[in-house]
């Protein structure tokens, strides 16, 4: 034989570390499933692809050449994340050094990379690590058991349906080791090798049909609860405590404890005794609600504060709780005085998407009339509704064998805001009265908070400005923040709203409003916590006729408020009553980024939400410690970056790296305006906006585009609308502005960011 004739059949032996790369890429193509959730749409196609691309090169660059492997797994990783990822054009600078603009462009196209290109990098090169690894038979079986472990585990105990996944992992298992035993067939046995390779049809027959008939086994299995119980189950159980199995459709399950090593996903919560903890924005839609007035979607009231969290009132006061029943059509009555308010008819039609089951109606408050619930020919029976005239709640009685109703109509009452007048009455309840349970506060409360709270109110003259005092310094504060730092609470911290605003200083909307009502309580202003739903999105075309009509901006940004709102998971929030004689109960927004969609008297203006303003020293030195912390953690990910694409497709700045250096540490070093930095951090706006798909097209100005945004996410139009006034002002009034409006704005820049994700 000649050595030519050898070397191809040397070469052709190697079809099964070649096929390796297949498999290894199929299996981590059906593990990244686990992140769902957490990667963005275009997070999973650079994901795929940049696998699929691995197990090209694999198959087809001969064993051996790893350098022109990770040479070409790096290209293609930045290929498919520039064909894949978002990019928004690069900055415009002003200086007066080309070199050192186009250095800056160059990093701000880097940073736009981020975090794309590492996910395609990172599976890229563990793909190509793999195939090169598992080619023994015990490291094969290593790298599936890895695999079913994490899709098992992670199947089992989120809400994230693996299954599938698990049964595709398994099937190429099969293949995997079917290839194995054959290549192991032809390097100890040639001959039987060449005898099947006569008769290829009888080897790969039964394979495929036997493996078929597994595959879709497997896959049309009913799901069913487990008849044993695995260790970790009998252990819990043993403790006396409970683990979530998940079947059929996998709700979301919202946690009954307070998370202090994960999250949960975010939606409305079934128990809020022990609050705390963080969540992940869950974005599916919860329902649609077809409404002739913009509003939260309240849903249950609680009153009473343990110290960790709420719950319903004592005994003797549920036992004083009046029940009415409720007859479709019928005028429900509420047990306060609202003769001093102004009121308009809100009608609604909800439709549900989940299939969860309520104990409430969502619906602005409170409800009037019930209209309907369910369809004309399965409709809802009336004598399983109760209204609840003291908490403005509408009860279904629900059994175990009864669905929550996929549809509703109802009209409600809305009280108008009218700040003048509730300035000339009190927050006050009658002594007696049931609603003295709004006033009870623990006496495990530490005085310091009742202390803030009476330093806060101090100079208030009204109590209707006690209670906007307290909302105002919680919103400008306090930071939002679905995951707040925990590790920041001390061991012996007792109390949730003590631990909020001492040591915390973050949070979500239940820190927020829990916080506001206790200290409202602490100061004589009965308060209870509410939770719901904010009002959702409308359809973004119900702005583009009047955008391309050019109308003034206040007809395009505050519209009525008409019109069908999609509310997802995420939009589940918490909020504060406050009552006040003849108005009854009013709504307060203590969280920050968040605006109450309050009724106004006619002719009267839309209320603005609160523009932080920070007085304190020590306010300004924390907002300055976290700009230069957030630039920080920015700059490190543009030179890494920057430092990959040099290496790989600039070797001229690799050679004048040097230089490279000279120019980033003068970036560094360099100072700049409030105006400059407001102009800074607005590009840097646009730039994350453009992953949550707040994308600037190339015809339109950058107010038109806000004005766009501000219709698909309704939740940030006020502050859209304030960052754009801060831009234009900083950008093109020629006024300069101050550190302090530049710190305010940053603030702001910040809670839009922390909202969109």
């Amino acid at each position: 034989m000649s050595g030519g004739t050898k070397k191809r059949k040397l070469k052709f032996n190697h079809w099964y570390e070649r096929l390796t790369g297949l498999f290894v890429a199929a299996i981590m193509a059906s593990t990244v499933a686990v992140f769902e959730g957490y990667w963005w749409p275009e997070s999973f196609d650079i994901a795929y692809y940049s696998l699929i691309c691995g197990a090209i090169i694999h198959l087809f660059i001969p064993v051996g050449r790893s350098t022109i492997k990770l040479v070409l797994a790096f290209m293609s990783a930045l290929l498919i994340t520039l064909r894949f990822a978002r990019f928004d054009s690069p900055l415009l600078f002003s200086g007066n050094n080309p070199t050192e603009e186009g250095v800056l462009r160059l990093l701000d196209f880097a940073v736009q990379l981020h975090p794309f290109i590492w996910i395609g990098m990172a599976l890229l090169f563990g793909q190509l690590v793999f195939s090169a690894w598992a080619v023994t038979r015990p490291r094969v079986f290593g790298l599936i058991g890895a695999a079913l472990i994490i899709l098992t585990v992670t199947d089992s105990f989120t809400p994230i349906w693996l299954w599938d996944n698990v049964a595709l992992v398994v099937c190429f298992a099969l293949l995997w080791l079917v290839a194995d035993h054959l290549s192991q067939l032809q390097r100890k046995h040639p001959d039987s090798w060449s005898y099947l390779m006569e008769y290829p049809l009888r080897l790969i027959a039964p394979t495929v049909i036997v493996l078929s008939a597994l595959m879709i086994a497997g896959l049309n299995m009913p799901s069913l609860a487990p008849m044993l119980q695995d260790p970790y189950t009998l252990w819990k159980n043993a403790r006396g405590e409970s683990v979530e199995v998940f079947l059929g459709e996998k709700a979301v399950f919202n946690n009954t404890e307070p998370l202090t090593s994960g999250n949960a996903s975010s939606g409305y919560s079934r128990d809020d005794s022990v609050l705390g903890g963080g969540f992940d924005f869950d974005h599916s839609t919860m329902m649609t609600v077809t409404t002739t007035h913009r509003s939260y979607w309240r849903g249950e009231t609680k009153g009473l504060y343990t110290g960790q969290g709420w719950d319903y009132y004592e005994e003797k006061y549920v036992n004083s709780i009046s029940a009415e029943e409720v007859a479709y059509g019928g005028e429900l009555e509420v047990s306060v005085d609202r003769s001093l308010a102004e009121t308009i008819m809100v009608d609604q039609m909800v439709t549900m998407v989940r299939e969860d089951r309520y104990p409430v109606l969502f619906s602005a408050t409170p409800v009037s009339i019930v209209h309907q619930i369910g369809t004309d020919e399965q409709q809802f029976p009336a004598r399983l509704l109760q209204w609840l005239p003291d908490t403005w709640e509408v009860r279904m009685l629900l059994g175990d064998d009864r669905a929550y109703p996929q549809s509703y109509s109802v009209t409600s009452e809305v009280t108008v805001l009218d700040e003048e007048g509730l300035r000339q009455t009190n927050a006050k309840v009658a002594e007696g009265s049931l609603h003295e349970q709004y006033l009870q506060l623990p006496e495990s409360l530490p005085q310091r908070v009742r202390d803030l709270a009476a330093e806060i109110t101090a100079e208030a003259a009204t109590d209707y400005d006690k209670a906007k005092l307290l909302e105002s310094h919680l919103r400008l504060n306090y930071s939002y923040n679905n995951k707040p730092d925990l590790s920041k609470l001390p061991e012996d911290s007792g109390d949730f709203v003590d631990g909020f605003l001492f040591e915390l200083q973050e949070g979500y909307c239940d820190y927020f409003s829990t916080a506001m009502a206790v200290m409202a309580r602490s100061v004589g202003l009965p308060a209870r916590w509410v939770k719901g739903f904010t009002p959702g999105v409308l359809p973004i075309d119900a702005y583009l006729p009047e955008l391309r009509q050019g109308l003034p901006e206040d007809e395009v940004m505050d519209p009525d408020g008409a019109g069908t709102y999609t509310v997802r998971n995420s939009d589940a929030h918490s909020w504060v009553e406050i009552y006040f004689e003849g108005y009854g109960w009013i709504p307060f927004e203590a969280t920050a980024g968040f605006s109450f969609p309050y009724s106004t008297p006619e002719g009267a203006a839309p209320l603005e939400p609160s523009v932080p303003e920070h007085t304190e020293q020590n306010e300004q030195t924390t907002a300055e410690e976290e700009t230069q912390t957030s630039s920080a953690g920015s700059r490190t990910w543009t030179i890494a970056g920057f430092a990959a694409l040099v290496l790989a497709l600039a070797a001229w700045i690799y050679m004048k790296r040097e230089k490279l250096r000279i120019y980033l540490k003068r970036l560094e070093r360099r100072t700049h305006t409030a105006n400059e930095r407001v102009v800074m951090d607005m590009n840097r706006l646009l730039r994350k906006g453009v992953k949550h798909g707040m994308r600037r097209e190339e015809h339109e100005t950058l107010r038109e585009a806000v004005f766009r945004w501000s219709g698909s996410y309704k939740w940030l139009k006020d502050d859209l609308l304030a960052v754009l006034q801060g831009f234009e002002r900083a950008k093109y009034s020629g006024s300069q502005l101050t550190h302090d409006e530049a710190d305010q704005f940053s603030t702001r820049i910040r809670q839009i960011i922390l909202q969109l994700k």
